[in-house]
């Protein structure tokens, strides 16, 4: 069947709340811009001052504070501060400086995963050397912010125009789903699935959410050619987020049959080492009609609903995305689905960073998929040769089934994602639920046997009882 084209590209996820940090940054002539707050006196009008503040210095005010204090947030040069600092109506300018909590927020999704508990991610509230995961991750969306401080940001790519250093983020989207892989774990904000781990920016979308293949090729391309310095055998970057979607299948070669040069340049990356991890899409239907989602040299994921970071439907439903609001630990009600889905992970209402060093709650499997990809890094860091049909393997044998997977709408029960045992050791754990019936003849003693696979554990497992007492068989 012939395939309609299709040149525009949608990014998979609805973003549904910002919580912004610092106030829009602004353009003026006199020096480097910094964030300030700007304290009036009570008897000012903020409105009215911050509009001729904007005629006569070309200040633009951010937010704007109406009750604990009159003032407002906004980006100054030198000049422009000591200007406000004459004016008779200013109390004071004082530097935006970054605020740091108590604790930093353990996001639903990221905790819900058991992230926290991986030796090999070592969530502890510190960031730094020794401290963040080895690994690189190529976020493929709208680009990143550089300067985000919740963000390990090494370099990137741009592939929306022939300036390829501007791979910075316009949108906002590539800056969350890069949050939820890999923010770091610095005592504020929020912290990723492999705190720390390397990003980075491969723009193949304008700030519009407008994209083209041949930009999509082209940042596959790029990773594709970087390679790792110590062991040119391997790639620079081991795991590739794409959370977006477009309409297509798979071929089941490479892309060859159906002409997919999307395919095709995936196949190859993939060849030369780099794990490539995708969202399902939120189209509510069959996973297999979108690409990169259908082909099977990736790993697909869905979305789950979960709004405590653990299993069990507990908590009411924190946000309102795609017209609903889910049930806790239940598949979320946007996300697709289908064969070609590998894993779940937490997709709705999704805490993570966000453009303008602010914080956004977003939903889709645009915020799944990089728990996994995320996943994946906290894998490659300890097994760094393992390949990525290992990775999926190891991925899938360390997953959980604490979920209500019966709500999954094709019945096939994706396995969650769980990187607790990530840095453990590659073991098992089996654990024994008997049950006695009694009948005529006797006692029967059933033992249900629960085998969990730690850190990526994937070999057979069989057993065996030995050693029964005499007038005791087995069935």
């Amino acid at each position: 069947m012939r395939q309609r084209p299709n040149p525009r590209l949608t990014l998979a996820a609805l973003s549904v709340l910002i919580v912004p940090l610092l106030g829009t940054p602004s353009v003026a002539a006199g020096g480097p811009q910094e964030p300030y707050v700007v304290v009036l006196h009570d008897t000012t009008t903020v409105d009215g001052f911050a509009r001729q503040a904007k005629l006569r210095s070309g200040i633009r005010a951010g937010l704007r504070f109406q009750h604990a204090l009159k003032g407002f947030a906004a980006r100054l040069t030198p000049a422009q501060r000591q200007s406000l600092e004459r004016d008779p109506s200013v109390a004071m300018v004082t530097p935006d400086r970054v605020v740091r909590l108590d604790a930093q927020s353990l996001p639903t999704g990221v905790n819900r995963v058991q992230a926290d508990l991986s030796p090999t991610a070592r969530i502890d509230g510190r960031d730094g050397t020794g401290h963040r995961v080895s690994a690189d991750i190529a976020i493929i969306d709208t680009g990143i912010q550089r300067n985000h401080p919740d963000l390990n940001v090494v370099g990137g790519y741009n592939c929306t125009s022939s300036f390829r250093t501007a791979w910075g983020d316009a949108n906002g989207h590539g800056t969350h789903v890069a949050g939820v892989a890999a923010a770091r774990d610095n005592g504020y904000g929020v912290v990723g699935v492999a705190p720390g781990a390397r990003l980075w920016a491969v723009r193949v979308f304008l700030a519009s959410g407008y994209s083209r293949i041949s930009w999509i090729v082209c940042g596959i391309d790029w990773i594709t050619s970087l390679r790792d310095p110590a062991d040119p055998s391997r790639p620079r970057i081991e795991v590739a987020n794409m959370s977006l979607r477009d309409a297509g299948y798979d071929d089941g070669n490479c892309g060859r049959s159906n002409r997919d040069a999307e395919h095709l340049a995936i196949c190859r990356s993939v060849a030369g080492g780099t794990t490539f991890v995708v969202s399902a899409g939120n189209d509510r239907g069959w996973a297999q009609r979108w690409r990169p989602a259908s082909y099977d040299e990736v790993i697909t994921v869905s979305a789950l609903a979960d709004f405590d970071g653990r299993a069990g439907s507990r908590r009411a439903s924190t946000c309102i995305s795609f017209g609903g609001r889910d049930r806790d630990d239940t598949f979320a009600d946007f996300s697709n689905y289908g064969a070609d889905v590998d894993l779940i992970a937490p997709g709705k209402c999704i805490r993570s960073t966000y453009k303008g060093s602010t914080y956004a709650l977003i939903s889709g499997t645009s915020m799944s998929s990089p728990a996994v990809a995320g996943g994946a890094a906290l894998y490659k860091a300890t097994h760094p040769g393992a390949t990525p049909n290992e990775v999926r393997l190891a991925l899938r044998a360390a997953a959980s089934d604490a979920w209500a997977s019966w709500t999954d709408p094709d019945g096939r029960r994706d396995p969650l994602l769980d990187v607790s045992s990530f840095g453990a050791g590659a073991t098992i754990a089996l654990r024994l639920a008997p049950t006695v019936v009694r009948g005529t003849a006797g006692s029967v003693l059933r033992m249900r046997a629960h085998v969990v696979r730690r850190d990526g554990f994937d070999e057979i497992v069989r057993l065996s009882v030995e050693g029964l007492p005499d007038g005791v068989s087995r069935e």
